[in-house]
């Protein structure tokens, strides 16, 4: 087939706008934690990126979407490891119009972000060097095989699949494979790291709420290439993906800032954030098989039961740091199963006609499958890994070390150095001039006016 050059040039921004979405995640994540950990918890992203993005190309993608001979149905193989034969391939990927590595692309960047998401739970706590090797193990332990059960098939009638992609269930842009993935993970993760210290008796609050607002609105604009650009093309299918994208956050966002309003009495910066993203994560599985009516009513569903969902931690115990549980997992299992209701085939030929487009039930069963199996899978494997890279290297941080802060004893750095800084006539050098000269004496105190008025 002929290479489509506007589809590769969508394909091509997608991937860039996908990657986006991690440094995005970065600063949202950033902001929600304290500022004694900002500076790893940034870090924890940025490492997937660079870990995860060398495994996918040397391995990964070939595990995700090669074939695994007898065992395809559950894992593909190492015939492309390395990419080896793709690095100048000419041909059309699988009909769509675009080159093999541009889906290559599109998809590494996915698998960098359902790595990076797992990272908020733990804030505060994780040993950076162990968080490195959980990226890499994790990812081809968990993150490959549950993209290859959804999203792989090798094209022919009556050919080949992953189990999942065979059975019929429905997850366009990755709600079983990112979101619930990533959220269960975390669930896991977070049982085996422990509480933070003083958790909950101590306030945790966001530290820089302005970084959060920032990072949901980079994550928002990311978004629209994740989903729209799962439509590998552009076209209706994108278009579609990409209003549907637009009207469920703005739905879930708002549903939040009211059950924040009728349930605390003020609605919120982190709480809009905190929707814009619950909004996002559920539309992603759904974004191509539901109107933009059935969007809204899908965001409003989420938007609510998220805000919910996060208050579980303290009522269940575990310390869930960013709330990783009630966002990811909770919204990716609420836009999963509500393709079981909302799914038309009016919209997406390829889909399914949900239960109230007189599908039946037999979606949503297809779709209830592949969340348990989801669950259940990456739970515990996650949960060995995290045990055994405990045992072996120890996963949590010290006491004391937490207690300074993991930015300064981790990382030998901070994010805000108020120390240095002095203002004041004469001192011989503006703030940011680099200049060397030693510190003025300080000045005699000032008396004390009182304001009027």
């Amino acid at each position: 087939m002929k290479i489509d050059s506007g589809s590769t040039a969508w394909m091509l921004t997608s991937t860039a706008l996908v990657l986006l979405m991690t440094p995005g995640l970065a600063f949202f994540y950033g902001g929600m934690s304290r500022a004694k950990s900002v500076l790893n918890m940034m870090m924890m992203s940025f490492v997937s990126i660079a870990v995860v993005g060398m495994a996918w190309v040397v391995y990964g993608y070939s595990l995700t979407f090669g074939d695994g001979g007898g065992l395809s149905s559950f894992i593909g193989g190492f015939g492309d490891w390395g990419l080896v034969g793709l690095e100048n391939a000419a041909t059309a990927d699988d009909g769509t119009g675009i080159p093999q590595l541009v889906f290559v692309a599109f998809q590494a960047t996915f698998a960098i972000i359902t790595v990076a998401l797992i990272s908020g739970a733990v804030a505060d706590r994780a040993k950076f060097g162990a968080w490195v090797v959980f990226t890499l193990v994790w990812a081809t332990l968990v993150y490959f095989p549950i993209a290859h059960w959804v999203w792989w098939s090798d094209g022919q009638d009556g050919g080949k699949s992953g189990w999942l992609f065979h059975l019929g269930a429905l997850d366009f842009a990755g709600g079983t494979v990112v979101h619930i993935n990533a959220g269960v993970a975390a669930l896991a993760l977070v049982l085996v790291l422990g509480k933070r210290k003083g958790w909950p008796k101590e306030p945790m609050r966001p530290h820089n709420l302005p970084f959060v607002l920032l990072g949901a609105g980079l994550l928002w604009f990311g978004w629209f290439g994740f989903n729209a650009g799962s439509a590998l093309s552009a076209g209706s299918t994108a278009a579609v993906a990409f209003i549907n994208t637009l009207v469920a956050t703005c739905a879930a966002a708002f549903a939040w800032i009211v059950v924040e309003k009728l349930r605390d009495g003020a609605s919120t910066t982190l709480g809009i954030a905190s929707g814009v993203v619950a909004g996002l994560v559920a539309i992603t599985p759904a974004c191509a098989f539901v109107t933009p009516l059935g969007a809204i009513v899908l965001g409003l569903v989420a938007g609510a039961v998220c805000a919910f969902a996060v208050g579980l931690k303290y009522k269940l115990g575990y310390d869930d740091s960013l709330d990783v549980v009630g966002v990811h997992m909770v919204g990716g299992i609420v836009g999963a199963l509500l393709i079981g209701f909302l799914a038309t085939t009016a919209v997406n030929d390829a889909g399914a006609d949900g239960l109230f487009a007189g599908g039946g039930f037999a979606l949503l069963g297809k779709q209830a499958v592949a969340v348990l199996a989801t669950l259940a899978y990456s739970f515990v494997v996650t949960y060995v890994i995290a045990k055994v890279i405990d045992l072996v290297m120890g996963f949590r941080i010290s006491e004391d070390d937490e207690a300074a802060g993991i930015d300064s004893t981790a990382h030998a750095e901070t994010a805000y150095d108020f120390g240095t800084i002095r203002a004041g006539i004469g001192s011989g050098a503006g703030i940011g001039s680099g200049a060397t000269a030693a510190a003025p004496a300080p000045a005699a105190p000032a008396k004390k006016v009182e304001a009027k008025g």
